[in-house]
């Protein structure tokens, strides 16, 4: 475990990331998301392919490993490929 006090892997820290970070629900199993902001003392995430956001526990949120991020990348690409451009 890290000893960094702002690590997101510390339940109970302060530690907010920045809008747009990718994280992973373990409490939804593992399911990725974009980080949305706060809602109480809830972390509002969304898929990174879109759709609607779903709140998550702080302490049950954690960076990406980067086979993790690897492939929420590639799924938010491929969404995109299959949806045309948007004009």
């Amino acid at each position: 475990m890290s000893t960094d006090n702002n690590s997101p892997t510390r339940p109970g820290t302060s530690y907010v990331p920045a809008l747009g970070t990718l994280m992973v629900d373990t409490g939804h199993g593992n399911r990725p998301g974009e980080f949305r902001g706060l809602s109480g003392p809830y972390w509002s995430l969304r898929p990174v392919s879109g759709g609607p956001e779903w709140e998550a526990v702080p302490g049950q949120v954690r960076p990406p490993t980067p086979a993790e991020r690897l492939t929420a990348e590639n799924a938010r690409v491929n969404t995109r490929s299959r949806r045309g451009p948007a004009w």
